[in-house]
């Protein structure tokens, strides 16, 4: 099964853009558009890793919203790792950010090849930290199954 990510953006340019390069390098995902939404399928399903935006509502740019997601889930026992990701990055932001648990931290517009090494290790983290690892060959650049989930 390849590894699962979960993806919370308000902008559906931004979802697509994410699923279309995830996607075609086999990993399986699903997105949301809420804070809302986004606890609700964390609550239904496992995924690997979690890819959430800081800002939802037009025009914030304070990242308030995304800080009061990571503070619910920090209260989920054996969550997934969480790279936060926004196009209004600070220094304090990204501070607060790691302090609320997220495991790294990526600026819009990002970069294909960093973004992708991110997720990578993180999902290695996460499986190691949560006692599971991949199966021999089964990477995230296995095409077996990729799209499975995907809306």
């Amino acid at each position: 099964m390849p590894p699962r990510i979960l993806i919370a953006d308000d902008q559906q340019d931004v979802l697509d853009a994410l699923r279309l390069l995830l996607k075609g390098h086999g990993y399986g995902i699903e997105t949301v558009k809420s804070p809302a939404d986004l606890l609700a399928a964390v609550a239904r399903q496992e995924f690997d890793i979690l890819l959430i935006d800081l800002n939802y509502a037009r025009d914030t740019t304070s990242g308030r919203e995304g800080l009061d997601v990571l503070s619910r889930l920090r209260e989920i026992r054996d969550a997934p790792p969480v790279v936060a990701m926004t196009g209004w990055a600070t220094v304090g932001l990204a501070v607060e950010a790691m302090q609320y648990g997220v495991s790294d931290f990526v600026e819009k517009p990002w970069t294909n090849t960093r973004l992708l090494e991110i997720l990578r290790r993180q999902i290695e983290v996460g499986r190691e930290r949560r006692g599971r690892s991949p199966r021999a060959g089964r990477g995230p650049n296995s095409s077996a199954g990729a799209g499975t989930g995907d809306r």
